[in-house]
Order: C-alpha cells, then sequence, then structure tokens
C-alpha cells in the first residue's frame, strides 16, 4: 500500500498505546492547524479507514445557550472529514475543502463525537486520480447518543504547483 507523508507519521504515532498516540495526535495537529488546538478537539483515533473525534462542551466552544457553537460543529466535523482524506492525498497533491452542507436538526447535549469514513472506491479514487472531489459525509454525536447535526464535506484535490 502506497502511503503519504501524513499516513506515515500517523501510523507511526499509532503503534503506542491509545491514550498517548490520542495525545501525540492532538498536538501534532493542533500545533499545524491552530484553531483545531484552540478548540480543544481531540483525536480518538485515525487510520486508513476512519477518524473519530471528540470535542468536549466547554466554556471556550459555548454557543449564548451553553451548546458546542455551531461554527466549533463544523470544525469537528471538516475535521474528521480532512484528515481522513489527508490520509490518503498523495504528497504531489493538495486537499482543499470544497463544500460544507450543515444542518442543524436539534440542539446539542454535552461532548460531541465525529466519526468519518470512506469508502475503497474513494480511498482508490483519491489516489489514483490526479485532480478530483468525493463527498465525505460524518456522524456527529452528543453525549446523549442522539445526531443533532447531518453533515457532508465535499473534498478536492489539485497537483501541487510546481
Amino acid at each position: 500500500m502506497t502511503t503519504n507523508s501524513l499516513s506515515s507519521i500517523v501510523n507511526k504515532i499509532s503503534t503506542q498505546p491509545k491514550e498517548i498516540s490520542s495525545l501525540q495526535l492532538s498536538s501534532m495537529f493542533g500545533e499545524t492547524i491552530k484553531f483545531f488546538g484552540r478548540a480543544g478537539i481531540q483525536v480518538e483515533s485515525l487510520n486508513i479507514n476512519n477518524a473519530v473525534l471528540r470535542l468536549e462542551n466547554n466554556e471556550m466552544v459555548q454557543n449564548h445557550i451553553g451548546g458546542i457553537h455551531a461554527a466549533a460543529t463544523a470544525l469537528l466535523g471538516e475535521s474528521a472529514t480532512g484528515f481522513l482524506v489527508g490520509m490518503h492525498v498523495p504528497d504531489d497533491r493538495i486537499p482543499l475543502l470544497k463544500s460544507m452542507n450543515i444542518n442543524y436538526i436539534r440542539r446539542a447535549d454535552g461532548d460531541l463525537k465525529a466519526i468519518a469514513s470512506l469508502t475503497e472506491t474513494q480511498m482508490s479514487d483519491i489516489k489514483n486520480t490526479e485532480k478530483g472531489e468525493t463527498s465525505v459525509k460524518v456522524v456527529i454525536t452528543d453525549s446523549a447518543g442522539n445526531n443533532p447535526v447531518d453533515a457532508e464535506f465535499i473534498w478536492a484535490w489539485i497537483p501541487k504547483k510546481k
């Protein structure tokens, strides 16, 4: 299996015990993507098949009614889908968020968890098509197990300019 720089780093970190790898992945992404780090999103797990990220409902990310802010919820979904797509984009290409479709269905109760996954066809297309796009669904659940958000992120990839 061909890997890119990101997947090589993630695979190496993921050999550590789960608590350590989660902390290291969260820290690595937080250093690289400042908004992710400031929001306090945690990477629970990340591999070539899926991404699981968590966001605690704390004062930093709360809206005026004490729930997780809509923008922080969108960041959680974008991060889960983007990290997963990024695991497959070859190093000579750049992943770009093209659009996000987010429907806020109900008020979230407590913390949020996002789970994103790709099909085998999507993984193959990302790796083998020089320029393209794919729709990545993400399931976002709250502490009560409800789905307060229906979200889909359209990711594109293009060749790097030389």
